[in-house]
């Protein structure tokens, strides 16, 4: 295995977390959300070498990550497929913490990709000034769109 293998490899596993974390935000369906990490490894080392360590590896992930991500979702949208559901959701547990995660998941995936984007890096303790560089926005506006977005997700209906 060649180093640069040896590398990519290391930071997977490092960041393995982080790029599942940004899949499942996007998606529920265990396949589609497998389909989205493949997806993002695939882009994460075709960029590998070119990645100079203009910021950091993690800032980088996400950023190539919630693309992909952002990519695919705005693609599903212009294909207009026919939805297959199942009777049985593999994800409900009759806990009351799992309700509520499951509660907010369902109202943070009917948000706009951007926006999604956005709530994902600030539940996963992103600071605002690291979500601008991710997103490529200011940390004001970032500061203002999250203020919004909690607005938004607090009117929602079930």
């Amino acid at each position: 295995m060649k180093t640069s293998e040896k590398e990519f490899t290391r930071i997977v596993r490092e960041h393995k977390g982080t790029i599942y974390t940004v899949c499942y935000m996007f998606s529920r369906d265990a396949d589609e959300i497998a389909d989205l990490f493949q997806e993002v490894l695939v882009k994460l080392w075709n960029g590998f070498d070119s990645f100079k360590s203009r910021s950091d590896i993690k800032t980088w992930i996400y950023r190539v990550a919630l693309n992909s991500c952002i990519s695919t979702e705005r693609k599903k949208k212009r294909r207009q497929s026919a939805d297959l559901t199942m009777t049985v959701d593999l994800f409900e547990t009759d806990n009351e913490d799992t309700a509520q995660a499951s509660l907010l998941h369902r109202r943070i995936s009917r948000l706009r990709p951007f926006d999604r984007a956005i709530v994902l890096l600030w539940l996963e303790n992103i600071s605002y000034d690291e979500i601008a560089d991710i997103v490529g926005i200011s940390a004001k506006n970032v500061s203002v769109r999250l203020f919004r977005i909690k607005e938004q997700l607090k009117r929602m209906s079930d």
